[in-house]
């Protein structure tokens, strides 16, 4: 297959180094929500969503308009719509009272209704395919459908569950393991997997996040929140800069 067969999409390669910035950034996505709604306005959930949606809009709507990849557009992006996926998480299981276990079903069903739209659409969910901007809205609308389904399934698994924090932590960490494994196992769909794995990481990154600023009383270290959110976000330009970053290259017929 030469260069001509090759379609460069919007985001990013699926390397290791990706799979690093997104726990990274899914974890300062519910540090950064929490110092946003919990310290900054004191649990007003609604105010902190309403100021960061239209934020997450513009980036997307930039990201959409860009002409090729960009790296930090591309991980603000993330960024943004995690912290609003945190926001929206925890007004529907506090502020709306349905609990984590009524807000986990309920995101479900929204992610797996935009990736069945998304594959009705286009015959495909691959984010290999993601260069066209109707392409792009039912991706980006897809994860950040998962980005507040992570939040709530991290909440209901720590707290509801009674694991905790790092036992939540745990168990997502060991369930990426299991999916990493199939992918260089078996022969289970590619798309699939990845779509497990993305939805897996924000919970992983909710749990770490709350482990980390959480109070000591509840199973938390009790660090601040801003200071906690400012270090995540060197770490994750540190990372931007000195992780090879490309858009992937991919087939232009792919299909699931």
């Amino acid at each position: 297959m030469n260069n001509r067969d090759l379609t460069a999409s919007k985001v990013p390669a699926v390397t290791l180094g990706f799979w690093i910035i997104k726990i990274l950034a899914t974890t300062l996505g519910e540090t950064g929500g929490d110092t946003v709604t919990m310290t900054w306005m004191n649990f007003d959930y609604l105010t902190g969503t309403a100021i960061f949606l239209p934020i997450l809009a513009v980036l997307v709507g930039w990201q959409i308009a860009a002409k090729k990849f960009h790296p930090f557009l591309y991980w603000a992006t993330i960024v943004a719509s995690t912290t609003v996926g945190t926001m929206l998480a925890d007004f529907a299981d506090r502020s709306l009272g349905i609990g984590y276990s009524g807000g986990s079903a309920l995101l479900l069903f929204l992610v797996l209704a935009s990736l069945a739209a998304w594959y009705w659409s286009e015959g495909t969910v691959s984010v290999d395919t993601v260069s066209k901007p109707r392409v792009e809205v039912f991706y980006w609308a897809t994860i950040t459908f998962s980005q507040t389904l992570g939040t709530a399934l991290g909440d209901w698994t720590a707290d509801t569950s009674g694991l905790g924090y790092l036992g939540g932590a745990t168990l997502f960490l060991g369930a990426l393991i299991i999916v990493a494994a199939a992918y260089y196992l078996t022969r289970i769909s590619r798309v699939g997997l990845f779509w497990a794995a993305f939805i897996l990481t924000r919970p992983l990154g909710a749990t770490v996040g709350d482990f980390l600023d959480k109070p000591l009383d509840h199973g938390g270290l009790d660090l601040s929140r801003p200071v906690a959110s400012a270090v995540l976000a060197v770490f994750i330009i540190a990372c931007v800069l000195l992780i090879p970053q490309r858009p992937g290259m991919h087939p232009a017929a792919n299909r699931l």
